[in-house]
């Protein structure tokens, strides 16, 4: 293999394991991307669906790991004082229904889980990490206003103070 073609082939490479996509750049005030997915009880759920409420829109990688297990049970905890602020908590990862099902039921989590079993949703948030293989979602949140724009964007999350972080944010957003 000559180099010329050794350098298509590297490069070929990257992209299929660091896609290109526009929505790395999305930021606040940005349209949030349209979805529809399924929940861990076999629900849809559309932006739509949520107009003229808050959303809370969180990414994380897998069901039942510890990073994900902290974040999604501090918004369990915390989920009374989100609804008082007006919002919903959306979880959504690559897992499947069925994997989301038992997470929610072992964790006893209120709110729910949605599966982006093709990774497209993630990506259309640029939080999707795709290993040719291996896909899953980075741990990124977005908030969104009643009027589905991006009201804020968190790219960098600490599980432990993350739930914390939001219910701050959006009470500044809503002030």
């Amino acid at each position: 293999m000559g180099l010329r073609n050794i350098r298509a082939f590297a490069g070929a490479l990257l992209i299929m394991i660091f896609p290109l996509t526009h929505a790395a750049g999305l930021k606040a005030g940005d349209p949030a991307p349209s979805f529809e997915l399924m929940d861990q009880n076999g629900k849809l759920h559309t932006l739509a669906d949520y107009r003229g409420r808050w959303l809370v829109l969180y990414f994380y990688p897998k069901d039942d790991t510890p990073g994900c297990t902290t974040e999604a049970c501090e918004f369990r905890d915390d989920v009374v004082e989100l609804k008082r602020l007006g919002a919903t908590v959306l979880g959504i990862s690559t897992d499947d229904v069925k994997s989301h099902r038992e997470f929610a039921d072992k964790y006893h989590l209120s709110f729910p889980l949605l599966s982006d079993s093709d990774g497209e949703v993630a990506r259309s948030y640029g939080s999707l990490v795709n290993l040719a293989l291996f896909r899953f979602a980075k741990r990124h949140t977005f908030i969104i206003d009643g009027d589905g724009r991006i009201a804020k964007i968190y790219r960098s999350v600490d599980p432990k103070i993350h739930s914390d972080e939001v219910i701050r944010d959006l009470a500044q957003l809503q002030s």
